[in-house]
C-alpha cells in the first residue's frame, strides 16, 4: 500500500486497516513459527505498511499550525 492511496482514505478506514494489517501480521508471524511461511518477506512489508498507516493517521489527526 502507497502513501499516495492511504492519504485518499478516511480516518475510520485508516483505522480498519491498520486492525486488518495487524491480525495478518499475527497469523504470518504464527505460520512462521510452525515452519509454514515461505514467503518471509511478507512480515517486513506487513510491518511497513502497519508503520505508514500509523504515520499517516497522526499526521491527519495532528491540528494545523496557527498563524501568528
Amino acid at each position: 500500500m502507497t502513501s499516495k492511496e492511504i492519504r485518499e482514505l478516511s480516518a475510520e478506514e485508516i483505522t480498519t486497516k491498520i486492525r486488518e494489517i495487524r491480525e495478518s501480521l499475527l497469523q504470518t508471524r504464527m505460520r512462521k513459527m510452525t515452519g509454514q511461511v515461505e514467503k518471509t518477506h511478507e512480515l517486513r512489508t506487513l510491518r511497513k505498511d502497519v508503520a505508514r498507516l500509523e504515520t499517516i493517521k497522526r499526521q491527519k489527526n495532528k491540528p494545523a499550525p496557527v498563524a501568528a
